[in-house]
């Protein structure tokens, strides 16, 4: 099965947006950032990735490295820095809050024009005042899921073994089948009750990848009553917009 596990997104938000969606996730002040609680945190969705098996750029491995390399020296006493660091500021996050504030500039004005151009052509939209544009998983953020399938791994408490995948007898094709099933009624879904009863990691980690898979194909909308809440799931045929 090891085709039938990879699953691809056509879209994958970027290193800053996830330090963005965790800072604001965590109510976080963006120019007092506790490094070593959001490299940790980071670093848990890296793992996550790997577990997954999804294709992340490149970007991501070099702002790990640069977390770690900030923290890092946030530890050392001044008279231990670097020399070569010795003309610039005392804070080594600084460099990091910065390139922060003006992605989320950029972020911000992006998704005010399109507000703009969607309100000229007439359309409604559910987005935020400061949300992004349309999210390419639908109404839930990528990090959203990716936090809601590690809580639900987390539950388990079993040692990780990546070759269980290959082993044990669930495919992505079958755990489709089943999430149409249980979406079938129109009712929504929680998210934690799709894993309630999985019985090992393996098991959640194929039942997730196929509903990656479901959002991606736009089979199955993801959406939250409120920002970081419980997500729920809904055959896309079912939905009602607001």
């Amino acid at each position: 099965m090891e085709n039938d596990h990879k699953v691809k997104l056509d879209v994958f938000e970027g290193p800053l947006d996830l330090l963005l969606y965790l800072i604001k996730k965590d109510e976080i002040d963006i120019y007092d950032i506790p490094i070593e609680r959001i490299t940790r945190q980071y670093l848990e969705y890296l793992d996550a990735f790997k577990i997954l098996d999804l294709d992340v750029a490149g970007d991501f491995i070099v702002m790990a490295a640069n977390l770690i390399y900030i923290k890092s020296r946030s530890l050392l006493p001044k008279d231990q820095q670097p020399p070569e660091e010795a003309a610039e500021e005392d804070d080594p996050r600084w460099e990091l809050v910065r390139q922060l504030i003006e992605y989320k500039k950029f972020k911000d004005a992006a998704a005010h024009l399109q507000r703009r151009e969607l309100d000229r052509e007439g359309l409604f939209t559910r987005m935020a005042a400061e949300s992004a544009p349309e999210r390419p998983l639908g109404e839930v953020n990528i990090f959203d899921l990716i936090n809601a399938f590690s809580t639900a791994l987390k539950r388990l408490n079993q040692p990780e073994d990546l070759r269980e995948i290959f082993e044990e007898n669930f495919t992505v094709s079958d755990k489709i089948d089943l999430i149409m099933k249980m979406t079938a009624a129109g009712v929504a879904l929680k998210f934690s009750e799709l894993f309630a009863t999985a019985a090992s990691r393996t098991e959640v980690v194929v039942t997730f990848l196929a509903l990656l898979e479901l959002v991606r194909l736009k089979q199955v909308i993801a959406r939250q009553s409120e920002e970081f809440g419980e997500i729920e799931l809904v055959r896309a045929e079912s939905r009602v917009l607001a």
